[in-house]
């Protein structure tokens, strides 16, 4: 972070270090993500994630640059999730401010909630929808010894 921010505060801290110690096991992790985006050219999205040593990485297009990205995510995963909520706030002040998304997703009327903190918000938006796909996983309302196979990144 202290690359990012020419100041790192004490809410910057408390932050982080809610992210990591209120985790879940992190079945999938974001490893990358670029977008590309404007008014007048199709927003796309390049997401890299990794699982366990596996590396996958899968382009899509949307109505924005965080659509584009979760339909990439979903290609990876292999899901097919509905947005139920998306909520963006920031965290610290200053330009250089922490973005915290929430997002609830929905698979098969299961409902979770995700979180994902950045200085980024498309990144920020990235973490929290792949955190609400390792809580469905850790939940066990996605991956049961039966479905193990079907995720296409679980192969």
């Amino acid at each position: 972070m202290a690359d990012k921010k020419k100041e790192v505060f004490d809410e910057d801290l408390v932050f982080i270090v809610e992210e990591k110690t209120l985790q879940i096991p992190e079945v999938y992790f974001l490893d990358y993500i670029h977008t590309v985006t404007g008014n007048k050219i199709l927003p796309t999205a390049t997401v890299r994630i990794r699982k366990n040593e596996k590396v996958f990485q899968e382009a899509a297009c949307g109505d924005g640059p965080i659509d584009a990205a979760y339909k990439a995510i979903d290609r990876i995963t292999g899901l097919k999730l509905t947005l139920a909520d998306y909520s963006l706030r920031s965290v610290t002040g200053g330009k250089d401010a922490l973005g915290e998304v929430m997002v609830k997703v929905e698979e098969k009327g299961n409902l979770v909630t995700g979180r994902g903190v950045s200085t980024d918000i498309i990144e920020a938006s990235a973490k929290a929808y792949i955190n609400a796909i390792n809580r469905l996983i850790y939940r066990g309302e996605r991956l049961n010894e039966g479905e193990a196979g079907k995720i296409k990144a679980g192969s």
